[in-house]
């Protein structure tokens, strides 16, 4: 991993963490921190991706979570939709990036691009 933690500017604190803490269940990220304005995700109680109110910037970032096989990065696109996210590329498999990149796409409640990406072999 090249980063110790990441964090984002979200229009609404509350409804962000909804999203995400459905969304990325199914990768085994759940909420970890919850302090006065900020919200962080991680897995074994690291606090790794985190979320504070404040002036989301004027384009949409990308970012992609590691799953640990296709049926991960399924889950959380099904997941994400649920919790309101918009399609932006269902799962499949994606070879122009890598022979095994398999993963699917979403648009958070601030039109961020969210992905789960899978890169072993089926």
């Amino acid at each position: 991993m090249m980063f110790d933690h990441f964090t984002i500017s979200v229009r609404d604190v509350p409804k962000s963490t909804e999203f995400y803490r459905r969304a990325l269940a199914p990768l085994g990220i759940g909420l970890v921190v919850e302090v006065a304005g900020y919200v962080a995700f991680g897995k074994d109680g690291r606090a790794q991706f985190w979320l504070g109110a404040g002036e989301v910037p004027s384009g949409p970032f990308h970012l992609a979570f590691t799953a640990s096989d296709r049926a991960q990065v399924t889950a959380f696109y099904e997941a994400a939709l649920a919790a309101g996210g918009s399609d932006n590329g269902a799962p499949g498999l994606r070879p122009i990036y890598h022979p095994d990149y398999y993963g699917a796409f979403v648009l958070d409640p601030d039109g961020n691009n969210i992905e789960a990406v899978c890169r072993s072999p089926e």
